[in-house]
């Protein structure tokens, strides 16, 4: 086998992978024993190519980064891996799709569906950005053709498009009409002549991070009790074995492959607590977090993002009780050239490249800086918020814009160059990946100013940060102040100048945050409100350029501290 040169012989046994032709012959299990081999994917977000990846083991060697996963990769593992156990079941913890890299987001998200067709996924809950273009498009990926509300990329891949081999799960995902889940709650699978029945869940907080008018009639109920309220039914169907695939998380100050951490925190937390005692393992995603976690005595998991995780698991199942007698389970990170390659997968990553590089590697502009750089935690202003909300402004100026608004969240990746600090449209892609339409609408001074106190409301600053502005408004905050008190009075200003109350104010933002996406409702408020037709990323690349025929160094001069804390 080909020990790559980013990761020690030592350092890859202690993530589990065995050297050919060390492997001993596991012990034989007692009678009425059976063992079921599970693999997990999370949050892959269409990274059909390897990305960059933080190594911090819990094995030592320190904090190196590394280059890891890409479908090549995780087909040659999986290939590897089946030839061990041929039942082995490939399931995922949902956001599979959605502010995916350009590579699959020009596309529909159909070659990462494709991919996962021929990784051989057999179920997966929904996560948040499976809903990114609405219940529609979520279907149209389950079932397949070409009516997308992305007509302009659904069926370019291919021509067709034959849909998801593999099940969306959605027990809490309900039709207020039907009153029943609009996609199935759960699905049975049998490997080792067991029945496991996998039940999948998204967070119910999807209707915050998820354009409204394209969940319109669906309602996001409680987790646990949806997962719960499936047992009856499943064990009148003889299954024994149940495991939850939740697109729902935690963090942990634990390294990502150490066993048994006790230090779990967040919202899966509880959800695990209330599940029925049957269930033993819970297979998790959301927050793009690695670890192997124990929460009252059931193993919780989550194999950080991009694919360059896989949770290999091992349920010891007594067939003679059909119940779970133990679980483990181990990360595996997928460092290229590990495996023996896999041709399908790998010819299918160069038909995708083959593709798309084209219209990807065309050049946008010239910035005066090797890359700029987001807050990843969306804690903060970035220079990059600064660039996107500026070219937002200036693609609304023939609207009236005066000021302008973008979600950190929709800001993906930094801005990345190539040579001669050149942007690339793939790479202004990675920046914009959702393709959000610009709204423009009228909000009175008072009302901005409400809305700028809905970012502390809930602690929902923790979870999605603060809005990013452009250029000309200021404001200050005091986070030591109660929640709704918080905007220093008299400091929200426009070119310097504080805002009337009274005063009416033309607005510039996303059609997510316009239906009051990540809690802000405050945006449903404004008047005389209108699409413009205008992509974000259209917005984007025009700035980029404009500011490159005006002799500007672009990037290098987004303006800091609009806002700041007292």
């Amino acid at each position: 086998m080909h020990i790559p040169h980013t990761l020690s012989t030592s350092l890859l046994l202690a993530f589990g992978v065995t050297l050919a032709g060390c492997a001993s012959k596991p012990p034989a299990l007692p009678a009425g024993v059976t063992e079921v081999q599970l693999v997990a994917v999370n949050d892959f977000h269409g990274n059909l190519e390897a990305s960059k990846y933080t190594l911090d083991s819990a094995a030592g060697g320190g904090e190196r980064v590394i280059t890891a996963g890409g479908i090549d990769t995780l087909g040659a593992a999986l290939q590897a891996w089946r030839k061990q156990d041929p039942e082995l079941l490939l399931v995922g913890a949902g956001d599979l799709v959605g502010a995916s890299p350009a590579i699959s987001s020009m596309w529909a998200d159909e070659p990462t569906i494709g991919a996962m067709n021929l990784l051989g996924l057999r179920a997966t809950s929904v996560g948040n950005h499976e809903f990114d273009q609405g219940r529609i498009e979520l279907l149209r990926q389950q079932t397949g053709g070409c009516k997308s509300p992305r007509a302009d990329k659904a069926c370019k891949f291919d021509g067709s498009y034959q849909g998801a081999q593999f099940q969306y799960l959605a027990a809490n995902v309900i039709d207020m009409t039907t009153r029943k889940p609009v996609l199935p709650a759960y699905k049975i699978e049998t490997a080792h002549g067991v029945k496991i029945a996998f039940i999948g869940t998204v967070l119910k907080e999807t209707a915050e991070a998820s354009l409204a008018s394209g969940i319109a009639g669906l309602e996001f109920v409680d987790e646990a009790d949806a997962i719960n309220r499936q047992l009856p039914e499943l064990r009148k169907q003889g299954v024994g074995v149940f495991v939850v695939l939740i697109h729902q998380g935690g963090r942990t100050t634990d390294k990502f492959d150490q066993q048994d951490c006790a230090h779990l925190e967040g919202p899966i937390v509880d959800v695990v607590k209330r599940l029925d005692p049957a269930i033993r393992l819970v297979i998790s995603g959301h927050s793009h977090q690695g670890y192997l976690c124990k929460v009252d005595g059931r193993l919780v998991t989550q194999s950080d993002m991009g694919g360059h995780l896989l949770g290999r698991i091992k349920l010891t199942v007594d067939t003679n009780t059909n119940s779970v007698r133990d679980v483990s389970a181990k990360q595996e990170v997928m460092v290229p050239g590990t495996w023996p390659a896999d041709p399908a997968l790998d010819a299918y990553l160069k038909k995708a490249r083959a593709r798309s590089e084209a219209a990807l590697a065309q050049p946008v502009a010239t910035i005066a800086v090797p890359s700029v750089k987001r807050d990843k935690d969306h804690k903060r202003e970035s220079a990059l918020g600064d660039l996107v909300a500026d070219s937002m402004l200036y693609a609304g100026r023939p609207y009236g814009a005066q000021i302008a608004l973008q979600n950190p969240g929709g800001i993906r990746q930094d801005l990345e160059t190539s040579a001669g600090n050149r942007v690339t449209l793939g790479q202004a892609m990675a920046v914009l990946p959702f393709g959000n339409a610009l709204v423009v609408m009228n909000l009175r001074g008072a009302q901005i100013v409400e809305l700028l106190e809905q970012q502390w409301l809930d602690n929902r600053d923790s979870k999605r940060g603060l809005l990013q502005v452009s250029e000309g408004f200021s404001y200050e905050y005091d986070a030591m102040q109660p929640e709704g008190s918080r905007v220093v009075p008299g400091s929200v200003k426009l070119n310097g100048v504080p805002l009337d109350p009274n005063g009416s104010y033309r607005v510039m933002t996303n059609n997510f945050l316009a239906e009051g996406g990540d809690g802000f409702p405050g945006f449903t408020k404004g008047s005389n409100r209108a699409p413009t037709g205008i992509r974000d990323l259209d917005a984007f690349t025009e700035y980029l350029a404009k500011r490159e025929q005006d002799l500007k160094p672009a990037g290098a001069a987004a303006a800091q501290a609009r806002y700041k804390e007292k």
